[in-house]
């Protein structure tokens, strides 16, 4: 488990739900979600990054805390959807233009995902039970938080005085007229922003006024009572349905079952996972990034991937045509040229070959560090799209102790988890490799790979205990392959002789890294 990760549901799973809705609500598929400890949720739009708290941010059970993150997410999907700009809320103009675009964005998100109405309506029953009592706010955000409830809700807790309400009811008519104008005319985020000096104005706050961002626990201190809670959702049901409807309607709120069935699922992966992944390798001394808040999109080469997958298109089918002397096909050109093999016949392929990769991520290779990543998940990434069966592992220095990272264990599947957890690891240290062979060892017996592939650029701390390791994985059956990375061919050619006395079944160098996806995969045919 990660240092922030949440009781019920380790926080990859939580990463992996969370990339598909954002994507599947904002309607962008290159949105990054990153999940954050005790953080308010936020986006930023030009980098198309939503950052998000874990589920122990909130209050209630382990259920209403997952519905309150989903709503949050929803929200936060629907400001990269439909706003230009998210400013801080630490500052009265930024929390002023925020809490415009929150209604703005709502009603045109409830357009297309009319189903979130009722998550709606039971966070803003959870959180409400949270939410600062303005009896007790000393200072001149006072009003500007008075204005975000009521213009959010339509009602205030606790009370004002000497006028403050008028303020806030004044300003609440301007900025429903303002979000109203908006919708009818399809205004966006620049629009709004235009009228934020105003309503600064009315409710007489320095724009620059600092705005404390409270988490829920902190403003309470307590659990909440399931009583309390279903009480105020059916407060908030009745204000916005017709009293006949609001019993039902306040049963179906509270309950959740329409989200039910997807946090069990959530759940049960979670439990899955634990069991058969991560947890597990610690017991062998291998280790997991401890965080997870480097985004991997920039580990992602699009281009290489979908030529790497391109090359092997053919073993997806798994057939591929090849001219030969007799087959199912004519090729009418090959044999006005007079070629001996004018025919075209279909040959099965087939990879059935298990593979752990193995990572040096010593310091020696930090000056190409993000093309040696790219081309990993470029291999990686065809690996999986080809169903081959494959473990990474990356070691590096770290505290001057040797870590052997786990970036995908075999019995999980292939993930931006995965590709997350490959960004974290920073290349730093020597080349202990024998260590981390050693370390290895109990897990590579457990999977019993065909083929271990070791990439690296540069000359193991000890020859001696190399060529012991590797031999001592020979005994045991697998395939020892060694590819050396090198900045150039002349690069290339002497890590390939260094390697060459380390008792590898093959050595293979490469001096372009894209060139190593598809020289890896080429090993695997049978």
């Amino acid at each position: 488990m990660t240092e922030f990760a949440s009781s019920v549901m380790r926080n990859d799973i939580l990463l992996d739900i969370a990339t598909f809705l954002a994507r599947r609500w904002s309607g962008d598929d290159k949105v990054v979600i990153a999940l954050t400890a005790d953080r308010a949720p936020a986006t930023k739009v030009d980098k198309k990054l939503i950052t998000l708290p874990n589920l122990n941010y909130y209050l209630g059970t382990d259920f209403q805390k997952y519905r309150q993150w989903r709503v949050a997410l929803w929200y936060e999907s629907m400001r990269m959807r439909f706003s230009t700009e998210v400013q801080s809320n630490e500052h009265a103009s930024g929390f002023i233009l925020n809490t415009l675009e929150t209604k703005r964005i709502e009603i045109l998100g409830l357009r297309d995902w009319e189903g979130m109405e009722k998550e709606i309506l039971f966070n803003e029953g959870i959180s409400w039970m949270s939410r600062q009592l303005l009896n007790s706010i000393y200072g001149r955000y006072k009003v500007a938080e008075a204005f975000s409830q009521y213009f959010l809700t339509g009602y205030v807790k606790g009370e004002l005085f000497g006028g403050e309400m008028e303020k806030v009811q004044k300003a609440t008519d301007y900025a429903n007229e303002i979000i109203k104008e908006a919708i009818d005319h399809g205004y966006g985020t620049d629009r709004i922003k235009q009228h934020v000096p105003k309503l600064i104005k009315i409710l007489e706050l320095d724009p620059l006024i600092s705005i404390p961002i409270i988490a829920p626990k902190t403003r309470t201190g307590a659990s909440l009572s399931q009583s309390d809670i279903f009480k105020q959702i059916e407060k908030i049901v009745k204000t916005k349905r017709k009293e006949k409807e609001a019993d039902e309607k306040t049963k179906e709120v509270y309950e959740g079952n329409d989200v039910l069935q997807e946090f069990e699922t959530l759940v049960k992966e979670s439990k899955k996972t634990e069991n058969k992944g991560y947890d597990s390798l610690e017991n062998f001394g291998l280790s997991i990034p401890d965080k997870m808040d480097v985004d991997e999109t920039k580990i992602y080469d699009l281009d290489l991937i979908q030529k790497v997958k391109a090359a092997f298109r053919g073993w997806k089918t798994g057939w591929v045509e090849r001219h030969d002397e007799r087959g199912e096909e004519l090729d009418v050109e090959v044999l006005a040229d007079s070629l001996p093999k004018p025919f075209l016949a279909d040959f099965k392929l087939s990879i059935k070959t298990k593979v752990v990769l193995l990572l040096d991520h010593s310091s020696s290779i930090a000056d190409v560090e993000l093309e040696y990543k790219q081309a990993t998940i470029a291999l990686c990434e065809a690996l999986h799209y080809l169903g081959v069966k494959f473990a990474v592992y990356a070691f590096s220095t770290e505290n001057r102790q040797v870590k052997c990272w786990v970036i995908k264990p075999p019995q999980i599947k292939w993930s931006l988890v995965s590709a997350r957890r490959l960004a974290q690891i920073k290349a730093v240290g020597g080349t202990p490799l024998a260590e981390v062979y050693g370390l290895m060892q109990p897990v590579v017996k457990a999977f019993k790979p065909d083929i271990f592939v070791t990439l690296t650029d540069g000359e193991p701390s000890d020859f001696d205990a190399v060529r012991s390791m590797v031999m001592s994985y020979r005994k045991m059956g697998i395939k020892m392959v060694a590819i050396g990375v090198g900045r150039n061919i002349n690069d290339s050619v002497g890590i390939g002789h260094n390697l060459k006395y380390l008792n590898f079944e093959k050595i293979l160098a490469v001096s372009r890294l894209p060139e190593m996806p598809k020289k890896v995969i080429k090993l695997l045919q049978s």
